[in-house]
């Protein structure tokens, strides 16, 4: 990456990143328990900048998704920039630090964003915000959606799904030999949109339903919401017949 980027001249270092995304390509194929089954379309032109936004599942999730064959700036924690090499590296590659717990931090995302979708690169951001504890898909924060919008750049969603096992949330032990699936959708159109909410749940309805036919469950069956919804109508149903009973109770 270094010798790389001696000679890299492109404003946003498009060749150190890919040297960078590189390495994760090496992990996954090194690793004789990961095996990654890729569908979907590239894009036809690798400098023509989206908003690209993924589901995450674990730490495995960032080398897998750097098999995708263009480079792209990472929107990231702040902590993970200060770590030995891996924030040297990210530092280099121009990827975009935001520590959550400071809003003029996320405010300035923003603008480092719009630097980069107006130098022709893509940017990745999580909307999950974290990664899931069960698998199952978390509620997206709709601040990836506005800034396309705002933009005026497609989305381009991708779905995940398999690190979970591979290299779980509560530590660092790999998981059972299984196959890791990435799906790269067709990029949506933001200037049909006037409304981020509506479309962030649109995006977030087809990761979530590509996950569930990988799965073979119904939707419900990954989608965080869902799980929470069904919930509340169980616990709902089961308070209603509780003071039902109890009513029919005081009138005997």
């Amino acid at each position: 990456m270094w010798v790389t980027s001696l000679f890299d001249k492109d404003e946003w270092s498009y060749a150190t990143g890919r040297q960078f995304r590189r390495l994760g390509w090496m992990m996954v194929a090194a690793n004789p328990m990961w095996r990654v089954a890729i569908t979907g379309r590239y894009p036809e032109n690798i400098r023509n900048p989206y908003i690209v936004v993924c589901n995450h599942q674990s730490f495995a999730d960032i080398p897998v998704v750097s098999r995708l064959p263009w480079d792209m700036k990472w929107v990231g924690k702040a902590e993970m920039f200060r770590l030995p090499i891996l924030g040297w590296l990210m530092h280099k590659a121009k990827d975009i630090a935001v520590d959550r717990s400071d809003r003029r931090s996320r405010a300035a995302v923003m603008v480092e964003v719009a630097k980069r979708i107006r130098g022709h690169m893509s940017v990745m951001i999580m909307p999950e915000g974290t990664r899931s504890p069960n698998g199952r898909v978390l509620p997206f924060n709709d601040g990836a959606f506005k800034i396309a919008m705002k933009l005026g750049v497609p989305v381009l969603p991708i779905a995940l799904d398999g690190t979970f096992d591979m290299l779980p949330r509560d530590g660092w032990k790999f998981g059972p030999p299984r196959t890791i699936r990435l799906h790269v959708f067709d990029p949506v159109d933001t200037s049909t949109w006037d409304d981020g909410v509506a479309l962030t749940a649109h995006v977030r309805g087809m990761i979530v339903e590509q996950i569930a036919a990988w799965r073979g469950v119904p939707a419900a069956a990954v989608d965080a919401d869902a799980t929470v919804d069904a919930k509340a109508t169980i616990d709902a149903e089961a308070a209603a017949d509780t003071e039902a009973t109890a009513d029919g109770a005081s009138q005997l």
